[in-house]
């Protein structure tokens, strides 16, 4: 009769088994079949990027050796090859900045350009879009394109360049005959940077040359600063022999008067 009932128990669950998987099996298989393709499809990307890295990277390095090897024709196809298939990466912007500078030196400012502008064009970074329109502004400002480089340096930039950016448009203005524009770009550039920089020295060649000195015009700030100090700790020192206090009197003093309490 035990025997009996255990099997009536267990025939009992197998039914309810059944009927719950009758009721639910459609959807566990389908949740399961959604879920390890979800992680099929994330494994996949993973493999994707990690695989895409790598060969961004070699194609990099192809691009470098063909800079150091002044190999012009190698740092064409080995950018427009990042280009199409690399897009998205970093070092596919790294890639065009560093053929624009290349072209840049081999006078081909057609080719610099069209690196500078992909770079705009496909960057999200600030700092690379930042690199991008200085450079294009200085080769706009080579070309005697004015207005070109003015508009290309318009706008607000990262505050780690701004002292770039503003040199750069001193320049601009200079060579548009805007002296005193340029002079006040100038000075934005020289109290920007770095003292120990030698480029802060050609910011502070060019403020010369527009008859502004100022290294000497710091020299002052700071002598002033200094003299204020000065009068301030006068002022808060005793100012007559009256107010000062001898500590040897004073010393006197209490020594008379512990001995008048005696």
């Amino acid at each position: 009769m035990a025997t009996q009932h255990l099997d009536l128990e267990e025939q009992e669950q197998l039914d309810q088994i059944k009927a719950f998987w009758k009721q639910y099996g459609n959807l566990i298989t389908a949740t399961l079949i959604v879920v390890f393709g979800v992680l099929a499809a994330y494994n996949g990307w993973q493999y994707w990027q990690r695989s895409q890295a790598t060969q961004a990277a070699s194609l990099f390095d192809e691009v470098e050796r063909a800079v150091l090897a002044g190999d012009t024709s190698k740092v064409e196809r080995t950018v427009a090859d990042m280009r199409d298939k690399f897009s998205r990466t970093t070092l596919a912007q790294q890639a065009n900045l560093l053929a624009a500078k290349h072209f840049q030196e081999k006078n081909n400012a057609a080719s610099a350009k069209a690196s500078l502008n992909w770079v705009l064009s496909n960057s999200s970074d600030e700092a690379y879009q930042t690199l991008a329109k200085l450079r294009l502004a200085g080769l706009q400002y080579e070309e005697k394109a004015y207005d070109e480089a003015t508009k290309t340096i318009s706008g607000s930039f990262p505050a780690e360049f701004a002292a770039l950016v503003s040199d750069r448009r001193g320049d601009i203005l200079l060579a548009m005959g805007k002296r005193d524009d340029a002079k006040i770009e100038f000075e934005k550039a020289y109290k920007g940077l770095d003292e120990r920089t030698a480029y802060r020295k050609l910011v502070e060649v060019k403020l010369n040359a527009l008859g502004a000195d100022p290294a000497a015009a710091e020299k002052s700030i700071e002598q002033a600063a200094s003299k204020t100090m000065a009068q301030d700790t006068a002022k808060a020192a005793p100012t007559s022999a009256s107010q000062a206090k001898d500590p040897l009197l004073e010393a006197g003093k209490l020594l008379g008067n512990e001995g008048a309490k005696k």
